[in-house]
């Protein structure tokens, strides 16, 4: 299966996501496949049109995902422009300081984590599942592991930021986690 990505913190964990199901995986960056542009208006939309450029190109499945974080009190930006926000050298401690100084004092400091997969066939088929967790945006940014906007994440009920958490306590209780729980159920589901 292709993972249709060429950031090597999402690779890492949607690999780490498959491992236990034994599916061997490979990266679009790996086989030199181009990252299309994401002009779609939707998680879902940009989900499928990487997954959908990747199974056509390489003629395997391919799983795409197109995440980021949803802040209600900034209108849900970043939301798919989340990557955007970190500009062209991938600054995510911009992207962090940029969301805190929009938000200011005082501010509804809620925040959703978004993350949609993409699986598509090279026939054109095509399966979407999206996952969420809620949480609240910390100041300033705790932790040095994970990626993007991790270390401002601190999910509902929890006392740590996505930052702070190891990898397989993240996987429990992610975004990803969740949309790929569902991709598992449906893909478990068929074969019965």
């Amino acid at each position: 299966m292709v993972i249709a990505t060429h950031n090597k913190g999402k690779l890492a964990e949607i690999a780490d996501l498959l491992r236990p199901f034994g599916i061997d995986a490979v990266s679009a960056a790996a086989l030199g496949l181009p990252e299309p542009e994401e002009t779609g208006s939707s998680f879902e939309a940009n989900a499928l049109l990487k997954a959908d450029a990747a199974a056509s190109a390489s003629g395997i499945p391919a799983l795409a995902d197109d995440s980021g974080l949803v802040v209600p009190a900034l209108g849900g930006e970043p939301g798919i422009y989340s990557a955007r926000w970190a500009g062209p050298e991938r600054d995510f401690g911009q992207a962090m300081r940029r969301v805190h100084e929009r938000l200011g004092r005082g501010a509804d400091r809620r925040g959703i984590f978004v993350a949609v997969l993409a699986l598509a066939w090279p026939d054109g088929h095509h399966e979407i599942f999206r996952g969420e967790v809620e949480g609240d945006l910390v100041w300033p940014p705790r932790g040095s592991l994970g990626f993007g906007y991790d270390p401002m994440f601190q999910p509902l009920g929890s006392t740590l930021t996505f930052g702070e958490i190891t990898p397989d306590e993240k996987h429990r209780i992610s975004h990803r986690a969740r949309a790929f729980a569902k991709l598992m159920a449906a893909c478990l589901g068929s074969r019965a």
